[in-house]
């Protein structure tokens, strides 16, 4: 999976509420990516690259109830 800056993730729980993050910051090889709140900018917190998804469901074909998934729109913050 390809992280670069200004990917856009939602959040597969649906009691999160379609919580949306931008990435912020990435070195590829990486750990963790730096990400912000997509809506305000705000909340800039580190996050576990193994969280961020590029599909909504899983191997298995089930949907993903944890982690981040990607947008398709790319960066719209």
């Amino acid at each position: 999976m390809t992280i670069k800056p200004g990917q856009t993730y939602r959040a597969a729980n649906p009691l999160d509420e379609g919580r949306r993050i931008f990435i912020e910051a990435y070195q590829p090889g990486a750990e963790d990516a730096y990400v912000v709140d997509a809506n305000t900018g705000k909340r800039f917190r580190r996050i576990r690259v193994s969280q961020l998804h590029t599909k909504p469901v899983t191997r298995t074909g089930q949907p993903r109830r944890s982690g981040y998934v990607l947008e398709a729109n790319g960066s719209n913050r």
